[in-house]
């Protein structure tokens, strides 16, 4: 018994470092350096020609690329994401629809959300501000809509596969300069890129630089006839894909105007290569014109200007872009229709993809029928790639 003892004692001696290290919740990769320090957990690939070893990290980052060696990138893009409501009205219709969904802020892409995390960058028109603010300035206390959401509201972007923003529209200054930078910010606490008139946004997808440039158009077009052409001229000195978005058009309107269609083409004869449109709250036809496609209006997305608009419909546009030999090459766009709610009886800001036949018709007759009288009108509107 003796012996049993002092063997028993030796053993938890042996053990008492052990037992305190543990209380400081050491993870595996701690156990096994301290067991073997020189053992390198990283898991390593021994290649059969006898070339340098690669590590799993190194692997996957050649993943990216497809079996010709070429990078090819999918890009979506929406037309107006606009959320939280006006600070001068009782009533707030987003808030009411957040309180009905148990407060989560995710419930506006349950519907979209695959999409939008399946392809490689999504760009939205964010109409609104991300502030606490509710200060108005003189110039828009006349105004029928103000919009403005808490900064906190940024993470419906962020966790839903929306990386980069179009942040010059005719409603990032509801309130303000403050409000402004308060939303700028939010943004980039988030990592979400904006691009405005003055600030280009730079994206790195699968180690391609995308250079975005943001223009508001209204009323404005006489100030950008020369400095558009020069921002994409040296964006695209730069950057190997740009991509250019206006805010641009009337309220209402399913096709573009003749100023719409003169700088659309101006963009693309400067270096563009994708022109993305919005502002009219409806969709327009897209052109395909020196090789780019213009869409003049993307429509609505999320939407919480109105409980219930009186054209629900719209599309996701997606394209691909693929990089070979440092040339990038456009390789075709499909449309995803869409209803910008998830019901019928009214606005719940929740997008839905369209499986109705006779609502995807609807979608693809209008862009059609609207697109009759444009030189460069695509022919066709695919569903699918």
């Amino acid at each position: 018994m003796q012996r049993f003892a002092a063997l028993f004692l030796a053993l938890m001696l042996i053990c008492l470092p052990v037992m305190a290290e543990e209380e400081d919740d050491l993870s595996m990769d701690d156990i096994l350096d301290k067991a073997n320090p020189d053992v390198v957990t990283d898991t390593v690939i021994k290649p059969s020609d006898g070339t340098d070893d690669v590590t799993v990290e190194e692997e996957e980052e050649e993943s990216i690329y497809e079996s010709d060696g070429s990078v090819l990138i999918t890009i979506s893009a929406t037309g107006d994401f606009t959320i939280g409501g006006d600070s001068r009205k009782s009533t707030d219709i987003f808030a009411d629809e957040l309180k009905k969904q148990g407060g989560d802020i995710n419930f506006t892409m349950r519907n979209v959300r695959d999409i939008l995390m399946a392809d490689d960058l999504t760009i939205v028109n964010f109409e609104g501000t991300l502030t606490n603010s509710t200060y108005v300035p003189s110039n828009k206390k006349e105004n029928q809509f103000l919009f403005s959401a808490p900064p906190s509201y940024v993470s419906m972007l962020s966790d839903n596969g929306i990386e980069a923003v179009s942040l010059e529209n005719n409603h990032v200054m509801d309130h303000g300069e403050e409000a402004y930078e308060d939303t700028k910010q939010a943004l980039r606490d988030a990592g979400i890129v904006y691009s405005n008139s003055t600030e280009e946004g730079v994206i790195n997808v699968k180690g391609v630089e995308i250079c975005m440039l943001s223009y508001l158009c209204i009323d404005r077009y006489e100030s950008l006839w020369d400095k558009v052409p020069a921002d994409i001229a040296a964006a695209k000195e730069k950057y190997p894909i740009v991509i250019v978005s206006f805010h641009w058009g009337n309220e209402k309107d399913y096709s573009p105007t003749n100023n719409q269609i003169k700088m659309g083409h101006l963009a693309v004869d400067s270096g563009a290569d994708l022109v993305l449109g919005h502002h009219s709250h409806r969709i327009n036809p897209i052109e395909y014109y020196n090789g780019v496609y213009i869409c003049y209006s993307l429509g609505n997305f999320c939407f919480s200007g109105n409980s219930k608009p009186s054209d629900m419909s719209s599309f996701i546009f997606q394209t691909r872009f693929r990089m070979r030999n440092d040339t990038i090459t456009n390789e075709g766009f499909r449309i995803i229709p869409i209803r910008i709610s998830s019901r019928t009886d009214r606005n719940d800001f929740t997008p839905t993809v369209l499986t109705k036949e006779t609502a995807i018709d609807s979608v693809l007759t209008t862009l059609k029928a609207n697109g009759k009288k444009l030189e460069y009108v695509v022919d066709e509107y695919p569903l699918e790639w």
